[in-house]
């Protein structure tokens, strides 16, 4: 290891932007060492330099989740570098085009289920690996689901089955983890100011089949949620939970 202690570390997935850059941000802040996966590496330097001095503790690491070759690369070089894993935030997704089945282009469904699935999975796997392999045993998994694991957009079959599956994943591997001291769960989210969701201010396809805009959230709200997750000891998890802005439309009638 080049670290002769490491107190916490992480490994974080999409972290080149987005929900995952602000959640690698808040961690390096809290002191932890965090491997920063991501495809491209000028987004995870970019990550990197934002940290400031506590970037020193980042770890970028190209690597695409739907590889799993790829995957296995990357967590071992973390490993390599720390020797220990403390926590996996199983973030990186896409969304494709909206479309209704029919339309769907075989190249999206693939994309959403190899990505957003496999990939979660290919991590899930590593990490669970590393962590009951590990002295002391345990660690915890944090999953990004979506509130699309509870309710779909309209033209969303790849999105909404791969998130549903997603809440699958969360339960099986909560209570395969519990021998090991492994802690899984999972945050849903709604609407959160990014990059991702800049569409959704101009106005979204609805339930009812009209075009309206949706309320956002600022991404604080995430974050201050995940890092209440990942603070918690290994003895408690919150197994599920969501965060949404408040005036979106995810509770009402379409």
């Amino acid at each position: 290891m080049s670290d002769a202690f490491v107190s916490k570390t992480a490994i974080v997935t999409g972290a080149s932007g987005g929900i995952g850059r602000a959640c690698a941000l808040a961690l390096l802040a809290d002191g932890w060492h965090v491997a920063l996966l991501g495809r491209r590496l000028e987004g995870l330097e970019e990550t990197r330099a934002m940290a400031g001095e506590s970037g020193a503790r980042a770890l970028p690491i190209v690597a695409d989740v739907s590889d799993a070759t790829a995957v296995a690369s990357a967590f071992a070089q973390a490993k390599a570098a720390w020797g220990r894993l403390d926590l996996l935030f199983n973030n990186a997704g896409v969304f494709t085009p909206s479309a209704h089945p029919g339309a769907t282009a075989l190249e999206h469904w693939h994309a959403s289920v190899n990505t957003n699935l496999n990939g979660a999975f290919y991590c899930l796997r590593e990490a669970f690996q590393w962590m009951s392999a590990q002295s002391p045993q345990g660690g915890r998994i944090i999953n990004n689901g979506s509130i699309s694991a509870h309710a779909p957009r309209p033209g969303s079959s790849g999105y909404t089955a791969t998130k549903h599956a997603i809440t699958g994943l969360t339960k099986t591997a909560a209570l395969d983890g519990r021998p090991f001291g492994i802690a899984v769960g999972q945050i849903d989210i709604g609407n959160v100011a990014s990059d991702m969701t800049a569409a959704m201010a101009a106005g979204v396809p609805q339930a009812d089949g009209s075009v309206r805009p949706e309320a956002r959230m600022e991404m604080a709200g995430v974050v201050d949620t995940f890092m209440n997750m990942v603070r918690l000891p290994l003895s408690a998890n919150v197994l599920f939970t969501t965060v949404m802005a408040t005036n979106m439309p995810f509770v009402g009638r379409g």
